[in-house]
Formats: structure tokens, C-alpha cells, sequence
């Protein structure tokens, strides 16, 4: 436990060092830049602008369908603003900065005011974000409408910029734009301030990496749009300083965010193995436990000795395959010969009393993953179960073969059979398992029986 806390708060204490350093070395750069009037602050280079415009959309599209990519899989609240704000961004570029210029003509005041005002909203959904909490409850819809939503207020942006700058006339430049444009580009500043305290308190509390990279960005972002405080240039006039820094933003942002997906994935593996594993546990050797218990306390009562003791073996030696089973369960190693031995075991066990004879036939060139291996295992097990308590059958078999590159696996009976509706998918809950279980490995279950002739379950295992 010492050792975890200290890794995290080494963790924190590398983060706080380089973001420190970060702001250290931007704040020097803009206190040289503000000292020293002369120095360029802008490039009066259309093919560098529209470089740099399409770089940033580009990079913003991506992050965008990471953080979508990323939604999907945990379906939480940040990742949702996160990718609105960045499809934002990259429609914003494209359709206010980029298409006027591929399109051959200037960008006019609507565009640039535009652009503007969708940056903001932008980093609206962004510094949201950073204090999102909790999942979504319905992931599926919220998504969609969401993108919808922002693509509908860009138009009504783009309408509305279009006929105010039409009402009060275009004058083609932006002389007498500076103090608006000074409020906006502060406006940015104070919600990237915003955003780069929050994500860095996320950091701090959960220390998720993606967080990290989010407060590194926005301290970028925040000392972009101070760039253009100081020296206000509307979107699509020159390529600014503050540009690059917003193309290193999206830049560290791109491999943030493909951290995260693939730390979001490794979680929910994580937590699926556990619930599979417990499931295992609770459906097998718990159920066993729970027989010696009784049996157990069976014999404390005063019940037969003579009748009870083959019982307690029994069931004993049923826990003891469970047991070998779970070992198996938790084994990453890939391979069948313990899978062999488990199954064979299990029908020898079976078959002891001589009431039904099974027959195992295993290919030994197939392999199976451990996850097959184990639903494999809890199908055979189920189905030869139903063969003995309900099929009347004086003979089964099990195969697990291999043919062109087909993997199946068949158990097959000579008992009573099955009419038409209890082969059904909503009849029996031993073959719902069986169904759920193949479903679970990306298998097909299928039953094919008639009466008096006997039942066959074929596993279609995935390529």
C-alpha cells in the first residue's frame, strides 16, 4: 500500500514539475514577445495559415473520434463534452476558415466572427469537461443528438453572424474590432484558465493519465488565446503564434487520448476477467461448498453415516474438479492438453457408475483460448449433465475437431430426443446457458433432436 501511494505521489509530483515548467517557459516567451514590440507576432502567409488551419482540424477530428471511440467504451460525461468540443472545433475550421479559401475566395467578416464564436463554444464543451462527472444513461442516444445539436447551433452561428454583419455593413478589414475581439480572445483565456485548473484537480484526485494531457493542453490553449489578447487578429487574417500553440495542444492531445482508450480498454477487460472469474467461482465450487455444508450438518444431526459419507465423497470429488477447473479459469496460457485432462476427467467421473458411456474425441492439433477453454468446458459439462438426468441415454459423445479451418464442437446423444418446441431459443434454461455461454466466446449454438432418435449440440466456435 506504502509502495502505490508513493508511486502516485510521484506520479503528481512529475506532472506538477512539468506543468510548472511549461507555464514558466510560455510566460517568459509572451513577457519577451510583450517587451519587445518588434518581434513578429503574425505571418501574412496564406499557404501557412491554411496549413496550419487544416493541421489543427485535422488533428481536432481525431480527437474527437478518439474521445467517441472512448465514450463508447466507459459512456462517461467528459468524453461526451470532450468530443463535442472538439467536433466543434474541427467543423468550425472547416467550414469557416478552410472551404472560403480552397474555394478561391476571401474570408469576410460572417467567417471570421464565426470562427470566433465557435471557439468559444468549443472551449465551452472542454472546460465543461473538466468538471463532468458520472456516465451517460443512455449512450447510444446521447452521442448523436449531441453532434446534433452542436451542428445545428454552427449554423444558427453562422446565420446570425451573417446577417448582423450584414445589417451593420462589412467593411471588409477589422479596424474597430479590437476591443471585441480583445473581450473574446480573454473570454477563451479565462475558460482554458478554467479548464487546465480542472483537469489538473482530476489529475490530482484520480491521476488518470488522459488528465494530465488535457491540463497540459489547455495551458497551451490558455497561453494561445493570450497571445491574441495582446495582439487581437480575427481567425483567417494571418497565421499567429498562438496558432502553433494550438496545433501543439491537439498534437499532445492525439496521444493523450490514445493512452486513455487503451487504459479504458485494459479496465474493462480487467473487470470482465474478475466477473467472469467470479461467476466461475459462484457457479461451480461455491454450489459444491454448499453441498458438503449441508450434508455436513446432515451428519451433525444424527442422519446415516453409511448413506451420507458416499455422498460427502461424491460431491467431494466434484469440488476438487471445480477447484482444478478455477486454477484453469485464472491461467492466461493457451494450449489444450490442461483442457484435455480437465474434460476427461470430469466424463471419467461421470461414466464411474457405468450408467451412460461418453465417448471423447479431441483433436490434438486445435486451440482453443482459455476463455473457450473454460465455456467449452461449462458446455459439455451442461449438456452431458442433460443427457444423464433427462435424455434416458445409454451412450454420448463429445468432438472437438478441427476441419478446413472450422472449429466445432458436437455433443451428441442416443436418448428420448427433443420435440420442436423445447429446441427452441426461449425453451430450457440449460440450453439458454449453453446459448449464453457460446454467445459469450462469439460462438454459434445450435440444437438439432428428434424424438426417439436422439439430441446433437454443435458449438461453432469463431474463426
Amino acid at each position: 500500500m506504502d509502495a502505490v501511494r508513493q508511486q502516485n505521489e510521484s506520479a503528481l509530483h512529475s506532472w506538477l514539475a512539468g506543468e510548472f515548467l511549461l507555464i514558466a517557459l510560455l510566460s517568459a516567451a509572451l513577457a519577451l514577445w510583450g517587451a519587445y514590440p518588434s518581434l513578429p507576432s503574425s505571418f501574412d502567409l496564406p499557404s501557412l495559415l491554411l496549413a496550419l488551419n487544416t493541421a489543427i482540424a485535422l488533428t481536432s477530428v481525431l480527437v474527437a473520434v478518439l474521445t467517441g471511440v472512448r465514450f463508447s467504451v466507459d459512456s462517461s460525461r467528459m468524453d461526451l463534452l470532450l468530443c463535442a468540443g472538439f467536433s466543434v472545433a474541427a467543423i468550425s475550421i472547416f467550414a469557416f476558415e478552410i472551404a472560403p479559401t480552397l474555394g478561391g475566395s476571401a474570408i469576410g467578416k460572417p467567417e471570421t466572427w464565426a470562427s470566433l464564436i465557435a471557439r468559444i463554444i468549443s472551449a465551452v464543451l472542454i472546460t465543461g469537461a473538466a468538471f463532468a462527472r458520472g456516465q451517460v444513461r443512455k449512450p447510444d442516444r446521447a452521442l448523436p443528438t449531441t453532434l446534433g445539436a452542436c451542428s445545428l447551433a454552427l449554423l444558427v452561428i453562422w446565420s446570425g453572424t451573417r446577417a448582423l454583419v450584414q445589417a451593420v455593413g462589412d467593411a471588409g478589414s477589422t479596424n474597430g474590432s479590437e476591443l471585441p475581439m480583445t473581450i473574446a480572445f480573454a473570454l477563451l483565456a479565462l475558460l482554458y484558465l478554467g479548464a487546465m485548473v480542472g483537469f489538473g484537480l482530476r489529475f490530482r484526485r484520480w491521476l488518470e493519465d488522459l488528465d494530465s494531457w488535457l491540463a497540459l493542453a489547455a495551458t497551451l490553449w490558455l497561453f494561445s488565446s493570450l497571445n491574441f489578447v495582446f495582439r487581437p487578429i480575427l481567425p483567417g487574417d494571418q497565421a499567429a503564434l498562438g496558432d502553433f500553440l494550438r496545433l501543439l495542444a491537439c498534437v499532445l492531445l492525439v496521444v493523450g487520448v490514445w493512452r486513455g482508450i487503451r487504459e479504458a480498454e485494459f479496465g474493462r477487460a480487467v473487470s470482465e476477467e474478475r466477473a467472469r472469474v467470479a461467476g466461475e467461482i459462484h457457479d461451480g465450487l461455491a454450489q459444491y461448498l454448499f453441498a458438503l455444508s449441508t450434508h455436513l450438518n446432515m451428519l451433525r444431526a444424527g442422519g446415516d453415516l453409511e448413506t451420507i459419507l458416499p455422498r460427502l465423497e461424491e460431491v467431494a470429488g466434484l469440488a476438487q474438479q471445480e477447484a482444478r477447473f478455477a486454477v484453469l479459469a485464472l491461467s492466461s496460457a493457451g494450449g489444450s492438453a490442461p483442457f484435455d485432462a480437465a474434460l476427461r476427467r470430469y466424463v471419467e467421473f461421470l461414466c464411474a457408475d457405468g450408467v451412460l458411456e461418453v465417448d471423447v474425441e479431441i483433436d490434438s492439433d486445435i486451440r482453443l483460448a482459455p476463455d473457450e477453454q473454460i465455456e467449452i468446458f461449462r458446455i459439455v459439462q451442461e449438456g452431458l449433465a442433460n443427457v444423464r438426468k433427462h435424455a434416458n441415454a445409454n451412450w454420448a459423445e463429445v468432438k472437438i475437431s478441427e476441419s478446413g479451418g472450422k472449429r466445432t464442437v458436437v455433443v451428441r446423444d442416443d436418448g428420448d430426443g427433443l420435440s420442436e418446441d423445447e429446441t427452441e431459443p426461449t425453451a430450457g434454461q440449460g440450453l439458454k446457458n449453453m446459448r449464453r455461454r457460446a454467445g459469450s466466446i462469439g460462438a454459434d449454438f445450435t440444437v438439432s433432436s428428434k424424438p426417439g432418435v436422439g439430441t446433437t449440440l454443435e458449438v461453432a466456435l469463431r474463426a
